[in-house]
């Protein structure tokens, strides 16, 4: 790492390196992340499509998954196609502009994506719960007040990271070792007292994720609750039923966090490369498997989608 007794002014152009460590690699990982964003594209788009076209599926639930795929089509559209230029095109330099723009829409997205998670807990514990009052507690004006609600919280939580980091006057170098212009990833190179800027990141992890996972797992311990004192045994399967696409979504999107946090945690340092993919799988993954699991695992969605196969073979 350069030192900064040889410091920089703020750059206007920043270098994305990619994986560093792994450059003779980018040619596979870009293969990789094409067939993702592809994937994720057609899969979120089906969804949209079949939800819109369809008047049955109009329910909060559904309403819900359509909000969280259109969140992920966002999320990889300000992913993906800046990793591919890298990877192929060599096209490393990144306008300071830019890099702050990315720097907000990204983890913007993420705790969006996490907010509509905890809603989808919420609604599968309305459902359980209250099934007579379900369609009243989530109406149309509720999943509307969610939605903005979700949308401000992730604004207010990371509109103060560009900002902080435009205040950074001296740089050790203007290469980031990142695929994208992650804000940690900024301020690490930065030269000075990064105390502040450290805390921050912290306060948003435990405001954003944190809570949500926190109250997602009261509302399935909630839910579990009253579903193991349902008395019939096939009732009892249904509503467990209803809730399994969710929890595989909750698993996948969380782990990756859990993981790095508590290997930071238990004292396990990971390879400077490894934890790059690894904050990639947070932006990645989740977007292109979310789809794919409730086209699986919920039966309305499941019927539509093998129904749209079926007239395209036709």
């Amino acid at each position: 790492m350069p030192s900064c007794n040889n410091s920089i002014p703020q750059p206007l152009i920043f270098i994305l390196a990619g994986i560093p460590g792994l450059e003779s690699s980018h040619g596979w990982f870009s293969i990789s992340f094409f067939l993702i964003f592809v994937i994720t594209i057609i899969g979120n788009i089906t969804i949209l499509n079949i939800i819109w076209t369809d008047k049955t599926l109009h329910e909060p639930m559904f309403l819900l998954l359509a909000t969280l795929s259109v969140v992920d089509l966002c999320l990889v559209t300000v992913t993906v196609p800046r990793m591919l230029g890298i990877f192929w095109l060599n096209a490393k330099e990144i306008s300071l502009e830019a890099c702050l723009t990315q720097m907000f829409f990204i983890p913007s997205f993420y705790v969006m994506e996490s907010g509509i998670l905890l809603a989808m807990a919420f609604d599968r514990f309305a459902a359980i719960w209250y099934p007579l009052r379900y369609t009243t507690i989530l109406d149309s004006n509720m999943l509307v007040k969610m939605a903005l609600a979700i949308l401000a919280r992730a604004v207010a939580v990371v509109t103060p990271a560009p900002i902080l980091t435009k205040r950074l006057e001296q740089f050790q170098t203007q290469v980031i070792s990142y695929s994208y212009c992650a804000y940690m990833a900024v301020v690490m190179i930065a030269c000075g007292d990064i105390s502040n800027h450290v805390v921050y990141g912290l306060m948003v992890i435990v405001s954003s994720v944190g809570i949500d996972l926190l109250f997602i797992i009261l509302s399935y311990t909630l839910i579990l609750c009253a579903v193991f004192h349902i008395p019939s045994w096939q009732a009892r399967s249904k509503a467990l039923s209803t809730c399994g696409s969710h929890l595989c979504v909750i698993g996948l999107f969380y782990s990756p966090v859990v993981f790095s946090v508590l290997s930071q945690i238990l004292g396990y340092h990971m390879a400077p490369y490894l934890q790059i993919i690894i904050d990639n799988l947070y932006f990645l993954v989740p977007p292109m498997v979310n789809p794919l699991v409730y086209a699986a695992r919920t039966k309305q969605m499941r019927e539509r989608v093998l129904q749209v196969l079926n007239c395209q073979r036709k």
